[in-house]
């Protein structure tokens, strides 16, 4: 999502627009279509709205049901902790060192 990856990379004097950058010389291609997966995101931030789950969260947990060859980059440790991709599956997840030692 590039909405989390401008979130994560907001206190980089520049990170946005490198963020755009890429969008606009073609290397990240959003593809994913929100209003054909409303039903499935819906259900999702329903599942885990005790954390409560955001939207881009929702999202991505969708996107790793829909490309299970994926890798979700994320310093979100509830990726590997909490949520799961259709109901009961880990997700595929690469944590930064610091967050990959924290305990559960």
């Amino acid at each position: 999502m590039l909405a989390e990856a401008v979130f994560l990379l907001r206190w980089s004097a520049e990170g946005a627009e490198r963020v755009m950058e890429l969008v606009a010389r073609g290397v990240l291609r959003p593809g994913f279509d929100l209003c054909g997966e409303v039903a499935a995101v819906t259900a999702l931030l329903r599942r885990y709205r005790s954390l409560p789950m955001d939207l881009a969260d929702a999202c991505l947990v969708r996107m790793s049901e829909l490309h299970t060859d994926c890798l979700v980059l994320t310093v979100d440790s509830e990726f590997r902790d909490v949520y799961r991709r259709n109901g009961r599956q880990a997700i595929p997840v690469s944590l930064p060192p610091a967050i990959r030692s924290r305990r559960r």
